[in-house]
């Protein structure tokens, strides 16, 4: 069977571009594969918001990640990008983790560790140099050739496009297989993105965020290689969880909020599951 890294690759080369989908658990990767996906994303954030009750600013480290992707990639063979945040102590030991856990890629960053959501103000880099050194560790932990090591940067809302075009070009230098081009706000900053990134570039789409919500048409007419949704799916849930929640603490029943609720016959479709007769 093809390796993790393998099937990633395949899949940014059979879907232009490849719509990747946000999985926070074992659960909603099965869900993401059900509606068509093919591959799946585990976010730094997710974890810390999710899994942790906590905002994503650098307080998960890579034991608390890897438990998350452990679970999801055993619930499917669809290919895992993992967030590894700034690669914590030794980025080749987290890519080396992650790959035993059974992930397929990894994205690095290149802001500082006590790091911010890559949509908010006030982010803070780390030097060029820095971050390459970040990338040679990360490709270092590879265990082998097809497994992706990509590299984000956070520049074009911190030092402007030109800049965190010239970033990723170092870091393609330093061996990255791939790059998270993060917060870029308009198709003609993507353009320009990857007009002069000779790899696969990735588009972030998170929600509330610098990105508006271009549609995949559009950024793959751009040249981006891969389309991600982090969280779409999750805050879709947790909305719909507190307004069940409410209602229910409200009427002292969940009558009213049956019929927007996933049936039992449906779970089990998902599960693959054929109850007792």
């Amino acid at each position: 069977m093809p390796s993790p890294g393998s099937r990633f690759r395949s899949a940014v080369k059979a879907e232009h571009p490849l719509q990747i989908a946000g999985a926070i658990n074992a659960y909603a990767a099965l869900l993401a594969k059900r509606a068509g996906f093919r591959a799946l994303y585990l976010s730094g954030a997710g974890v810390a918001n999710h899994s942790y009750g906590i905002p994503d600013v650098g307080r998960t480290g890579l034991a608390d990640v890897v438990i998350d992707a452990r679970r999801i990639t055993g619930s499917t063979d669809l290919p895992l990008l993992v967030d590894i945040d700034t690669g914590w102590d030794d980025p080749a030991v987290s890519v080396r983790e992650l790959a035993g856990a059974g992930a397929a890629a990894v994205h690095i960053e290149d802001q500082v560790p006590a790091k911010l959501c890559g949509h908010l103000p006030g982010k803070q880099l780390v030097p060029t140099a820095e971050m390459v050194a970040r990338v040679r560790s990360a490709v270092g932990g590879k265990p082998d050739s097809h497994f992706v090591v990509m590299a984000r940067t956070d520049a074009a809302t911190v030092e402007g496009v030109p800049a965190a075009i010239a970033r990723a070009i170092a870091y393609v230098g330093a061996g990255a297989d791939m790059i998270f081009a993060e917060a870029l706000s308009s198709l003609e900053e993507f353009r320009a993105f990857t007009a002069a990134v000779k790899v696969p570039v990735l588009a972030n789409l998170t929600e509330f965020g610098k990105t508006p919500y271009l549609t995949a048409e559009e950024l793959g007419r751009s040249g981006v290689s891969m389309v991600l949704y982090p969280l779409s799916a999750s805050r879709a849930a947790a909305q719909a969880s507190l307004e069940v929640y409410q209602a229910i603490r409200k009427d002292g029943t969940q009558e009213s909020v049956v019929s927007r609720m996933q049936t039992r016959s449906d779970l089990y479709r998902t599960l693959g599951y054929v109850p007792p007769s």
